[in-house]
Parts: C-alpha cells; structure tokens; sequence
C-alpha cells in the first residue's frame, strides 16, 4: 500500500518537521495504516460503570485498572486510543491522575499506539496555549480535538506543533449538529462544514502538515463531500457502535485514494462489550471483530474502486 501522508494543501505533501525528540503522531499513525489497522478505542471509562471486580476501589485506582485492562486487550487491534477528557474530570482529581496514568502506562507499554486526547477545546490564544501545554506537555497526548469557531488565530498554540495532530471538529455524529453545520456560508453559499473542511486543508491552517477532521458516521454522505474537500487530511470518525453508523457506507465515503486516512473509533461498545469478570477479554474480542470489520470493508472499497478506474 502506497503511505498515506500529512499535507498542507490537502493534496499530499510530507509532514511537518518534529520538534520534539519523540515519534510525531503523523509518523505514528501511517504506520498504524500500513499495518491495515483503523480502529481508535475510545477510552471513556466513568467510575460508576466499573465492573464489579474493580467496584472496591477507588475512583483513580479503579479507571486506571480498567484501562490498563482495556488496553492490553485491545492493543493488537488498535491504531490508536482516544480517551474522552470528560469522563476523567467528572471524578475529578483521582480521575485526572487515572487520566495521566492511562498514558504514562500507554507510552511505556505501547509507544508506538498514539495516543489522542479527545478535549474539544477551543478559546482565545492565550487559553488555548494552556489548554495546549495540559493536553500535549502535561498528559502527554500524541493528538487532540479542538473547537475551530474562534478562527486559526486561536488554534495557533495547537497548529503550531508540528509533532502533534490537531482534529477540528467539523460534522459531528449527533442529530443537532446540522443547526449549526449545514447554515449555509461564504460566496459558495456551501455548508458551514464544508467550509471548515476546506479551511483546515488549507495552508494557513494546515502549514505544519499536522491537521485532521472529525467526521461523524452518522452522516456518511457529508463525510464524502468533506473527503472531496479535503482528500489528504486524517479523519477522526465517531459514531459506530452505539450510535449505529453505517461501516461500509463510512469507508466507501471516507477512505482516501490510498485505502488510509481514516480512524473509525467506537467507545462503548468496546469497553463495555460486558460487566462481568470476562470485560477485559469481551472488550478484546469486540475490538478484534471490528478491526477485522475495517479491514475487509476497506479491501472491499477498494477493489471496487479499481473496477471502476
């Protein structure tokens, strides 16, 4: 398979130079793709929904045991972890720690996995420059999603680290995402996500290399304009499993001209695949299943592609 790559302009280009001694999350993730594997597991581990084998112990002990659990379960299948920053604060202190623990034991256990903070952040420059020395220094994340509504002026904190992978939220999986999303905007007059998707392949957005796009499942038609748009950038795409999108249709629309450029996460229906004394071992079948699921699909997609070119 031809390496998918980063890109400024989203047409294909290298990435952008790391700054820092570490692997970059570009460099991380294409060698996810080239190993066939698609599957973000969604880290969204709540204290109130610990199996009862973990229930005795505390918030910070109990979600970093059912995390570490999770992980050793599912790493074979995964190409990247994603846990979801609200579910920690929710505990608060003993669940931020669970948080920084999960990557201290992911880095040292799996360094080749990324790892993609999911914090939607989004404010003026000076807020976002410390949401991004929390997210990227403090717990160590290879990746993170972020709000693009204040302009590229106040992602610059993100954008600039050439080494890390900035997603901008673009269609969302829920139903009221469209409220927003699909208001009509610009000359073009074409819908508000698309004109995100273009700005975040674009090179004052894009000019480290290191930008993707989320992407919900739920809107499969929307995820192929948004790939239309923006054909080399990395789709974050949520909302299979629970939320029941359509695997076939997301990456017939999805995939990129080289079979790649996407991560189909799922949360739920992996971590939570059962609460009884086999959660670990259902949450790696689950995750098996689906990895086998992405692979074949994209095979499919692909062959059919070549048929028709």
């Amino acid at each position: 398979m031809t390496q998918p790559r980063f890109d400024q302009s989203g047409k294909g280009s290298n990435p952008g130079p790391v700054t820092s001694a570490e692997e970059s999350f570009g460099s991380k993730l294409v060698r996810r793709w080239e190993g066939s594997l698609f599957l973000c597991v969604g880290l969204d581990a709540q204290a109130d929904r610990l199996p009862s084998g973990l229930s005795h112990l505390g918030p910070e002990e109990g979600l970093f045991e059912f995390n570490r659990g999770i992980i050793e379960a599912t790493a074979p299948y995964a190409a990247a972890f994603k846990p979801n920053l609200a579910f920690y604060e929710q505990s608060g202190p003993p669940g931020l720690t669970a948080l920084r623990r999960t990557g201290d034991w992911l880095r040292s256990r799996h360094p080749q996995i990324p790892i993609l903070i999911d914090a939607k952040r989004g404010d003026l420059a000076s807020t976002n420059e410390a949401y991004a020395t929390a997210v990227f220094s403090y717990y160590g994340a290879d990746a993170t999603t972020v709000q693009p509504f204040l302009g590229a002026e106040s992602l610059a904190p993100f954008l600039n680290r050439a080494d890390k992978g900035v997603f901008v939220l673009c269609r969302t999986s829920n139903p009221g995402g469209g409220e927003l999303q699909n208001l009509s905007v610009g000359p073009a007059a074409e819908p508000l996500y698309l004109h995100i998707a273009r700005l975040a392949a674009g090179p004052e957005w894009n000019r480290q290399g290191n930008v993707g796009l989320v992407a919900g499942a739920t809107y499969p038609q929307e995820l192929g304009l948004i790939r239309e748009a923006a054909p080399g950038l990395p789709l974050l795409i949520p909302g299979i499993g629970t939320q029941g999108g359509d695997l076939e249709a997301v990456l017939t629309n999805g995939l990129d001209a080289d079979g790649a450029g996407v991560l189909i996460n799922a949360s739920r229906s992996i971590i939570y695949a059962s609460s009884g004394p086999d959660w670990a071992s259902a949450a790696g079948l689950e995750a098996a299943r689906l990895a086998t699921a992405l692979r074949e699909g994209r095979d499919r997609v692909m062959e059919a592609r070549r048929k028709y070119t």
